[in-house]
């Protein structure tokens, strides 16, 4: 299947075994997990239990969102803005440019279009009807941040893409040219041509692949995103890591943070943050306007589709955490400090959650989806 994308072959391979975290022919984490992230003795959840949703793993009714395309017609006050578009898929506009990270317009977060997790909504914007991005950043290559249609609708538009090592031979089989990749390895700089705009990989405490065969075949990482003006971190998915303290001691303090916190698991707790470890790996940061992503969209977990949001409201408090939680489609920027609003809470009380369609089989997943 075309989904699956490509292993890369040639130079790009050669220069993947260069780097320092291959080893054995797959790349690895840095560190060892930190202790207590993953619990061990907990039942690992059943494939039916992700692919067939039940009770509030998915809301019962749509979504509030907003259409942001008047509010982008206007430059950002403050030079930053971020139009969180659903799960990691975000718009930030910086200092006149606009970036978009791992954009995903498919319908499903899997390979087929028949069966694998569903989004609950559309995107609140066509991507059609997008305005014209200066850069796109994908952060693994896992079907809820690499998605095979948008991709191709991509690759029909002149921007370029930076990617961790091994993800452009996806974007390359998919019809996106080869001078318009850029792939990194951590701590590497991309720097957009002819603008004031750096991306810089960084350490992510995660795992690849979209198939059966190749764990592990290409690299997964955060990313930074600087301009002489402004500084904004992604994490893309990631556990917590003691690496987090070091990207804070490289860069310096964030305008903009945007972390992972749905999809998470007691066994999956050294690939997922979750919303408790997310506010530590804020604090690990230093700080910064906090905006959560990879919830909201797809039921990648067993857990109530809100659980995220919920819980960040409660604790984020006790970390001092500047939370911006916009509704989609809604731009929000860093600086004017809005107050955090629970608009997902009432959303289809009492309305059953549809189900998807075709066969599950009765399995026990080796780890998450994404």
């Amino acid at each position: 299947m075309k989904t699956f994308g490509q292993r890369a072959t040639g130079l790009r391979l050669e220069r993947m075994q260069d780097s320092p975290l291959w080893a054995d022919g797959v790349f690895r984490n840095i560190h060892p997990v930190l202790p207590g992230l993953r619990d061990r003795q907990a039942p690992r959840p059943a494939l039916r239990d992700i692919l067939l949703p039940g009770g509030r793993r998915l809301p019962g009714a749509p979504l509030p969102s907003m259409d942001p395309l008047d509010t982008w017609r206007r430059a950002p006050g403050s030079g930053l803005r971020a139009t969180w578009l659903g799960h990691s898929t975000v718009l930030i506009e910086i200092d006149g440019l606009r970036v978009l990270t791992d954009p995903v317009w498919g319908p499903r977060a899997s390979p087929s279009r028949f069966m694998g997790p569903k989004r609950f909504q559309p995107v609140p914007v066509r991507l059609a009807a997008m305005p014209p991005v200066d850069l796109v950043l994908v952060s693994h290559d896992h079907y809820d941040h690499l998605d095979y249609p948008t991709i191709r609708a991509l690759a029909k538009q002149n921007v370029p893409f930076v990617t961790p090592l091994g993800v452009g031979a996806h974007l390359e089989a998919w019809g996106v040219p080869a001078a318009r990749i850029t792939e990194l390895d951590w701590w590497q700089t991309y720097t957009l041509p002819q603008a004031d705009l750096a991306v810089h990989a960084a350490p992510s405490q995660h795992f690849s692949g979209r198939g059966f065969k190749d764990r592990n075949a290409t690299l997964w990482a955060s990313l930074v995103i600087e301009t002489p003006r402004h500084r904004v971190f992604f994490s893309g998915d990631t556990g917590l890591t003691t690496e987090y303290a070091a990207i804070r001691e490289r860069f310096g303090r964030f305008d903009l943070v945007m972390l992972e916190v749905g999809a998470f698991h007691p066994t999956w707790g050294d690939i997922h943050l979750g919303p408790a470890n997310a506010l530590k790996a804020l604090d690990l940061l230093g700080g910064g306007a906090f905006l959560p992503v990879h919830w909201g969209t797809f039921s990648l977990a067993a857990h109530d589709w809100d659980e995220p949001a919920e819980t960040l409201l409660q604790l984020a408090p006790g970390h001092g955490a500047q939370l911006l939680m916009p509704r989609l489609g809604e731009p929000v920027e860093p600086s004017h400090g809005a107050r955090a609003q629970p608009w997902w809470r009432g959303i289809g009380q009492g309305a059953p959650a549809p189900a998807p369609a075709g066969p599950v089989p009765d399995a026990t997943l080796p780890g998450p989806l994404d």
